[in-house]
């Protein structure tokens, strides 16, 4: 019965496989991987590519983008991505590229995105980014640009953003030459070069919204003083601007942003003297420390509302309400990188209904000082933004930041706190996020949240805390979002989340939690979002009373991956009941088994990722992912599987991607392939394939199905031959049979048959052109004693042009400059007649010639020009009865790959065929022997007039 069953389900399978099957192209790609959920995105990342068309040359003409970054291109080639006129973006940073020269993007034209960023470009003309016209975004930062030529983005209409930062230039104004005419420029980023100037000879783009002129050697403004009148974001910083009286040479009163950050100013000659509007001013490391300058800084101010006041980095330790006294009304103030010890409860600011976000991140602040006052109403009716990230908090005091009742974000992440009173957040009930993730919290109780009861979103993340007390946050009913990772808690229960009916995600990855029961999430019924990863639990049986998950019908993703220290060791049986919405599973890193039943609850279960579930070797129960009929992604990479079965994969229809790297697989069933018509992706990366004949059709199928991508299939290796490929495993050794014997004895007795035919079709020609050259030799040795013809070369040079860097390297120079004996030869590029046919120029050149060499490799056989001017040497052979040709092999070719033609002329005398040697010494005897071939004199045109053919 069990067989039966088996066998109708084969068939099943083999139906759908042949209804789905499409009609397109196979594919599986040398060096790039298409990502699994988005076609036409490509990565061909860390191959140690040296040429671009290593990479593209088998993707589709439909890819839109690709990654070629963290490679070892240094050049590219004109034409490299023809065969790719839809892309839409294309990364080649992080390669060794010192040119992108010749147009090679020309045919790009929807291209948005090119990074040619982390490389080794020294110069950029025209043709570079000829052909980009709806090119957006032009990376080329940290790269050796020292110039920008006028024309060099000219091409580039759409351009929006440059970021030519990082680099060596020099000249501000030949950039500014090339982007001028750049209409649509929004952003022009100039960071850390070598800029000590801002003259210039054109205008900036009107359409720019932001310059990026920090890390230069800038001081002075000497540029025309309408020239920076432009409505954008102005960045100066870290220049060396010395001297304020700089500032009112120019008109910057539309800019809309100025950041003067850490240049060596007077800040109050500035104030008085720049030509600027003071609102839009970044004031940060300008060394506003003391109480005096402050007061004059404000004063300077004057009394208009500002949007945001921006001080970091002024070594401030300590404000008076005195010293701001004069400032305007500001709404953002942003105190970061000071020296504060203390905060107080912001005294010290004016104005304070206009507040609405305060920042004093990356100070030294120790304690958040109480600020309740009976009687007194909120300072700061307004603030809703509060950040003290980045500091030395330890303790926060009871009422802590009662000034700001109505705050609505509190920032407190990465301190060292330790200890929160139970009213430190008292009166907050406007508040909506709070995070006191990275610090030192170890207990959290109900009073502290008492209030909160607006708050979606609540940090605890990377604390202490180990316990988590009965009902804590049972006020808390809009929370979102609760993030407890990375502390110590061990246990839970059942009133640990009571009170939390609006809970989407909730995060308890690294901790130490060992059980998990319904109790405990059982008024948890909105959850989606439950991360339990690195824990403690542990199922050592299959006999498990309840479901933990069974109240959870609204969980779409649950994370169990990664149990310390050993794993979960089993899944029991209907573990994941209640699980009706679950979309996506990750149990992977965990030493297990699943018992029969294990995920049949997960019927609406898009993604299962298990990787790393290896318990040894050995394979799934039969049937484990048989109510996964939706699942389309399933990540089994090193789970000891040793076969793929159809009775474990055979029923995921709609499964699209299928990782199984990492296994013992051996052999592929092809059945089961057959029973996944959807399957778009797959990775077989590090199995133990042989190169055996039961594997053969899985070579075949890998390089010529029409819709699974099998990732790096070139890249897979014999498991019995290390060195050998998979695709390249010879099937003819599979077929050996009895009609094959019987063919190897009846052919000797064939041959008897076929041998006098066979010898006239294939000796033939042998035989006469044999006859042939002993004649042409007895001719030659007759006519030495009647005085010699003369010539205009000795020896016409036939060769394919893939040989020319040879013939150029090593033939001309040996022949024509070196040696007891120079010759005159005759070479296609410089000898060859201008405006004569070339059929012409090739016969009157072999016949002005005494010799003709024959430059022999595997591309002159394939070039029919190369076989015309060889045949036409023979021809003289026939005609003058002289042997003058030579021929010199620089490879080693079989017998099997010369054509008849070319047998005939290797059974000529041993003088006229030569073979290069790889050998230093050996190819001083080779020179000897091709003079010797040639046996004439370097004087042949003075030897009479040309022969005439």
């Amino acid at each position: 019965m069990l067989g039966l069953k088996v066998a109708r389900r084969q068939l099943l399978c083999a139906l759908s496989c042949l209804l789905l099957l499409p009609s397109a192209p196979g594919y599986s790609f040398r060096n790039c991987i298409q990502h699994a959920r988005h076609n036409g995105t490509f990565q061909c990342v860390h191959r140690f590519l040296t040429r671009v068309s290593s990479a593209v040359s088998d993707l589709p003409s439909s890819t839109l983008h690709l990654n070629i970054s963290q490679n070892r291109l240094t050049l590219l080639p004109k034409g490299s991505f023809h065969r790719l006129p839809g892309l839409l973006s294309l990364r080649l940073d992080v390669n060794r590229l010192k040119s992108a020269c010749c147009g090679v993007f020309s045919n790009l034209t929807r291209l948005l995105t090119l990074n040619l960023s982390h490389n080794s470009i020294a110069h950029l003309t025209d043709p570079d980014f000829r052909g980009l016209g709806g090119l957006k975004h032009l990376l080329l930062h940290h790269n050796r640009l020292a110039t920008i030529q006028p024309d060099t983005f000219a091409s580039l209409a759409s351009l929006q953003i440059l970021v030519l930062s990082d680099n060596e230039l020099q000249n501000f104004s030949g950039v500014i030459l090339a982007v001028t005419a750049l209409g649509n420029l929004t952003q022009l980023d100039l960071t850390n070069n070598r800029l000590g100037s801002l003259r210039h000879a054109t205008s900036l783009p009107h359409s720019l919204q932001s310059l990026y002129l920090c890390n230069n050697s800038l001081a002075t403004f000497d540029c025309r003083r309408d020239f920076l009148n432009l409505n954008f974001t102005l960045d100066l910083s870290n220049n060396r601007f010395s001297q304020a009286s700089e500032f009112s040479n120019v008109d910057l009163w539309n800019v809309r942003l100025l950041i003067l950050s850490n240049n060596p100013l007077n800040v109050s000659v500035f104030l008085r003297s720049a030509n600027v509007d003071l609102r839009r001013v970044v004031y940060s490391g300008l060394a506003l420390g003391s109480l005096g300058q402050l007061s004059d800084f404000c004063r300077q101010l004057g009394g208009k509302p500002m949007k945001s006041l921006v001080l970091q980095g002024n070594q401030i330790t300590f404000l008076t309400a005195q010293a701001l006294a004069q400032c305007p009304p500001i709404t953002a103030w942003d105190l970061s990188r000071n020296q504060f010890m203390s905060i107080g409860c912001l005294e010290f600011v004016s104005k304070r209904q206009h507040v609405v976000s305060f920042i004093v991140e990356h100070n030294k602040i120790q304690k958040m000082a109480s600020c309740f006052k009976e009687g007194r109403t909120s300072t700061f009716p307004n603030l809703t933004h509060l950040s003290f990230r980045f500091n030395r908090i330890f303790t926060i005091s009871p009422h802590a930041f009662s000034y700001a009742a109505h705050l609505q974000t509190l920032i407190l992440s990465i301190n060292n706190i330790a200890i929160v009173n139970p009213m430190a957040f008292s009166n907050l009930t406007h508040l909506l996020q709070l995070r006191l993730d990275n610090n030192l919290i170890t207990d959290i109780h109900q009073e502290t949240f008492r209030d909160l009861r607006s708050l979606r979103i609540l940090n605890l993340r990377n604390n202490r805390i180990s316990i988590i007390f009965r009902e804590v946050f049972a006020n808390l009913n809009n929370l979102d979002i609760l993030d407890l990772g990375g502390n110590k808690i061990r246990s839970l229960t059942s009133l640990s989340f009571s009170g939390l009916h609006s809970l989407s995600k909730l995060y308890l990855d690294r901790n130490y939690i060992a059980h998990i029961r319904s109790e405990i999430f059982s008024n948890l019924l909105s959850l989606g979002v439950l991360d339990l990863a690195s824990n403690w639990i542990r199922y050592n049986t299959a006999l498990v009373a309840t479901s933990p998950f069974v109240n959870l019908t609204k969980l779409y993703i649950l994370k169990l991956h990664s149990q310390q220290p050993y794993g979960i060791n089993i899944i029991p049986p209907r573990f994941f009941k209640g699980l009706i919405a679950l979309r996506a599973l990750y149990v992977g890193q965990n030493k297990m088994s699943v018992s029969d039943g294990g995920f049949e609850d997960l019927v609406n279960l898009r993604s299962l990722s298990m990787p790393d579930t290896c318990n040894g070797i050995h394979s799934p129960n039969p049937g484990i992912f048989k109510n996964l009929r939706k699942l389309e992604w399933l990540n089994l990479e090193n789970v000891g599987l040793r076969f793929m079965c159809v009775d474990i994969l055979g029923g995921l229809s709609n499964l699209k991607t299928l990782s199984l790297g990492k296994n013992a697989i051996q052999s592929i069933n092809r059945t089961v392939l057959e029973c996944l018509p959807s399957l778009t992706y797959l990775d077989l990366r590090k199995n133990p394939f042989p190169c055996t004949c039961g594997n053969t059709w899985f070579q075949n199928w890998s390089l010529s199905n029409p819709r699974v991508q099998v990732v790096y299939f070139y890249n897979q290796t014999c498991a019995d031959q290390p060195t050998e490929y998979l695709y390249k495993f010879d099937p003819r050794i599979c077929y050996l049979d009895i009609g094959h014997l019987m063919f190897q004895i009846t052919m000797p007795i064939l041959m008897m048959y076929m041998l006098l035919p066979i010898i006239y079709k294939k000796g033939y020609w042998h035989m006469k052109y044999g006859f042939y050259i002993l004649r042409s030799w007895l001719h030659d040795q007759r006519g030495r004693g009647d005085g010699q013809q003369s010539y205009r070369y000795d020896a016409f040079i036939s060769y394919n042009s893939n040989d020319e860097d040879w013939v150029l390297r090593e033939l001309v120079p040996n022949l024509e400059r070196k040696g007891p004996q120079l010759f005159k030869l005759c070479l296609h590029h410089r000898d060859f007649e201008l405006g004569k046919y070339i059929i012409d120029n090739i016969v009157d050149s072999i016949y002005q010639s005494r010799k003709t060499i024959c430059v022999m490799s595997r591309r002159y056989l394939e070039s029919e020009w190369c076989s015309m001017e060889l045949q036409l040497a023979s021809y003289r052979l026939f005609h003058e009865l002289k042997d003058i040709i030579i021929l010199i092999f620089l490879e080693k070719i079989p017998e099997a790959e010369l054509s008849t033609y070319h047998k005939m002329r290797k059974v000529m005398r041993k003088k006229t065929y030569i073979q290069w040697p790889s050998d230093v010494e050996a190819q001083k005897l080779f020179w000897v022997k091709v003079r010797d071939a040639i046996k004439g004199s370097s004087c042949a045109k003075e030897r009479g007039p040309p022969v005439q053919s």
